[in-house]
């Protein structure tokens, strides 16, 4: 049956809320399809706001190359502001999707892709406005399957209860192997009903369905074991990766949005996957081996992204971008194509290592010169090995001196607090370190108008690095150092007035460290935090640490555990946790090994120029590391 818009009843709550444009669909690119002549149909939703939602990359990709298939149907939605979740509520508006306005309960699937653990809340809220019950055991037939992915997902078990299935890694050939397995148990007459399908996704093994294995607990609170329950189901779940990434030369045409957000580019995702192996991150740690792009792909996929949009600012994006093997190619190929058309390039956050003045000057020659970012992550030598972070202060000072006698003003340095072993000394070196540049950079430059920013962001353990066993610090201790480093940053006047400091407080990193080491057990104060108000928990305007702390405490001590059970406990080597089951590819006894290395401050180099250091992807992938270089020159496609 045909699915009626939602659009009619919500057009007159427009005018009652902020930013309306936001929800009224139509961007330049997006797609709207005849309900009735697709099989399969999905709605992608990423849990927050649309202008940090539309730029996403992973749901553009999928909205794209689900709707290129003649039977499938993919439209997007975005959680709603509290304003319009209220009016949405008196007046029976339903979740809907942008595009069309449907209802999201309509659909078949409902996937969600999780950046952050903090969008758990947005999801409760989207699946109750939707008519979705919010437990997976309670939904029929009726309802869509609900499928998270996302970074986030590689432990989907705080989230489990509300789940019907999760999958791990990249997304690409996953949503169509899905849509395939649902398109034949529709034509089949549904057999099984809903039981039958999540079986058959998760006997793939690499679909993870939750209520499919069961979960029980020691005397002491910790994890025994995650078993299997039915004969069909693999003991352990595999992630998804896609390896030729010139087969996907995705987004062909990005969506331009209405509204203003976050990002206001064309990107490109020049490679996947990180060797660098920064013990800390979680994203280079997962999305090994590294896959790059060729040349050639990159330079088609700007050429039909600009064509397609009319940006003109260009992000090669991955997460490391100056490591590309011909990334000096790339600039320049790039920038002698647009040269004389305001089309600027940009990176996101550079290693100093990997970065020299020649890159940054392909970089702004047809654009703006706007500021260099860089990573530097730990204060002192000896937190940054403790990190794997080798990056030292004469390399940075060389790097940014360089930068700003070439007629940069403006530096960006990312740091973070409550790393382990950590002490106050290695925060206050963040101090010394960027009175060091603004002398290094008014020497350079003859100039006493340069600035340099220092952003620090809390430590946060996650699932499959080596700081998976870390104590994460409390709040006080980190908000304490941060005191401490804005006193240090302006002991000396003459340069501090040139510092500019952001920072996160420790009370939202230690609740997304609970949300992202937890397991089922905290579904409970995730539920417990949203039917108390909880909403939008990434943004501090909507964040209430004491509404977590409270939840916690009245659903967690009951079972024996506690908030800081789960967040400031060192874990040791013979724990069950709660996503081993969840395979990422990386040995575990390898990534303890690592763990020792980092509490004694043993560095590793990068593997792609070294020999293997038996983190197990490459054999569990039957794979190697791509890399270049294919020796090939980005020529214009066509003149510019």
């Amino acid at each position: 049956m045909s699915v009626e818009s939602v659009f009619p009843r919500l057009e007159s709550l427009l005018p009652r809320v902020t930013k309306p444009v936001q929800y009224v669909g139509g961007e330049l690119n997006a797609t709207v399809k005849d309900w009735d002549s697709t099989t399969v149909r999905w709605a992608l939703m990423y849990p927050d706001a649309y202008e940090v939602g539309l730029p996403n990359q992973g749901v553009m990709i999928l909205y794209e190359v689900l709707n290129e298939q003649p039977d499938v149907l993919a439209e997007r939605t975005y959680a709603v502001w509290p304003d319009l979740e209220a009016l949405m509520r008196e007046h029976g508006v339903s979740q809907f999707t942008v595009d069309a306005h449907r209802p999201v309960g309509a659909f078949d699937l409902l996937g969600v892709s999780f950046s952050t653990e903090l969008g758990y809340t947005n999801l409760l809220t989207a699946l109750d406005l939707a008519g979705i019950p919010l437990h997976a055991g309670d939904r029929t037939g009726e309802h869509p399957l609900v499928i998270a992915g996302g970074h986030a997902a590689f432990n989907p078990e705080p989230i489990a209860d509300f789940l019907d299935a999760a999958v791990l890694g990249d997304g690409e050939e996953a949503v169509l192997e899905i849509t395939g397995l649902v398109r034949a148990w529709k034509a089949g007459g549904r057999p099984g009903g809903r039981d039958e399908l999540l079986l058959r996704l998760a006997e793939t093994g690499g679909v993870y369905v939750p209520r499919f294995y069961d979960v029980s607990y020691r005397d002491g609170g910790e994890l025994a074991a995650v078993v299997p329950n039915r004969a069909r189901v693999p003991d352990r779940v595999a992630k998804r990766t896609t390896m030729d990434l010139d087969a996907w030369p995705y987004p062909k045409q990005p969506l331009v949005p209405l509204a203003e957000t976050v990002h206001e580019r064309m990107s490109v995702e020049i490679f996947r996957g990180c060797t660098r192996g920064c013990r800390f991150c979680q994203a280079g740690m997962i999305t090994r081996p590294v896959r790059e792009r060729s040349i050639d792909g990159i330079g088609a996929m700007v050429h039909t992204g600009l064509e397609a949009s009319g940006f003109d600012d260009v992000g090669l994006l991955s997460l490391s971008s100056a490591d590309h093997s011909e990334i000096a190619e790339i600039t320049k190929g790039l920038a002698d194509r647009y040269e004389g058309t305001n089309t600027s390039l940009s990176l996101p956050s550079t290693r100093v290592d990997a970065f020299n003045i020649d890159l940054a000057n392909e970089l702004s020659r047809n654009g703006r010169r706007s500021g260099l970012t860089f990573a530097p992550e730990g204060g002192s030598e000896r937190i940054r090995r403790v990190i794997n972070k080798m990056v030292s202060e004469e390399d940075l000072i060389r790097t940014v001196s360089a930068a700003y006698a070439s007629g940069w003003r403006q530096v960006k340095l990312y740091f973070m607090c409550g790393l382990p072993t950590e002490t106050d000394d290695d925060v206050l070196q963040i101090a010394t370190m960027a009175h060091e540049v603004i002398k290094a950079g008014r020497e350079a430059s003859g100039r006493k108008d340069i600035r340099c920013t220092i952003s620090i962001g809390g430590f946060i353990p996650k699932p499959h690095t080596p700081f998976q066993w870390a104590a994460q610090a409390d709040p006080s201790t980190v908000d304490n150092r941060l005191r401490k480093l804005r006193a240090a940053v302006n002991s000396d006047r003459g340069l501090g007035r040139n510092i500019g400091m952001r920072y996160h407080d420790g009370e939202p990193s230690l609740i997304e460290g609970l949300l992202s080491r937890g397991d089922r057990r905290v579904a409970k104060v995730i539920e417990r935090v949203w039917r108390q108000g909880g909403r939008f928990d990434g943004w501090s305007e909507h964040f209430s640490y004491q509404r977590w702390v409270e939840a916690a405490a009245a659903e967690l001590e009951p079972l024996g555990v506690s908030l800081a059970w789960y967040t400031t406990r060192e874990r040791q080597v013979s724990e069950t946790l709660p996503w081993d089951h969840l395979d990422s590819g990386l040995d575990k006894t390898w990534l303890w090994d690592d763990w020792q290395d980092a509490l004694a401050a043993h560095e590793l180099d990068d593997c792609r120029w070294t020999p293997c250091y038996d983190c197990g992807v490459c054999p569990a992938m039957g794979t190697d590391i791509q890399i270049g270089p294919t020796g090939r020159k980005l020529l214009p496609l066509t003149p510019v």
